[in-house]
């Protein structure tokens, strides 16, 4: 597995420079992730949690590192968090589900044609 810990400070260091490259995109990236955090309507932890789902389903390891470290930052358990990836892993599956009525309906047209 990931040397999680060293991975999330080299994206950083990678993140930084690109931030320099390109700091409106930054700084746009800040604004979105920057928004929830303002309604408060979900504390920090939820949104933490809700972002590790999002990060599985996005297979994103950069904000898994980053998400999880945050999560856990804000007192996020192993057994929330574990349910909050379980949700991913449900939704996937049936993302899958609805994909594969897509493939019969897709196949039902082509032996038509």
């Amino acid at each position: 597995m990931l040397d999680w810990v060293k991975y999330r400070q080299e994206l950083m260091d990678r993140l930084g420079e690109f931030g320099s490259l390109s700091p409106d995109t930054l700084r746009g990236y800040q604004a979105l992730s920057g928004a929830g955090q303002k309604t408060g309507h979900l504390d920090a932890k939820t949104r933490e949690l809700i972002a590790l789902a999002v990060s599985v389903t996005t297979r994103c390891d950069g904000c898994i590192t980053v998400h999880s470290a945050q999560a856990l930052k804000l007192g996020a358990t192993r057994e929330e968090i574990a349910e909050a990836l379980g949700v991913a892993v449900a939704l996937n599956a049936g993302a899958a589900m609805v994909y594969s009525a897509r493939v019969l309906d897709a196949v039902q047209a082509h032996e038509g044609s």
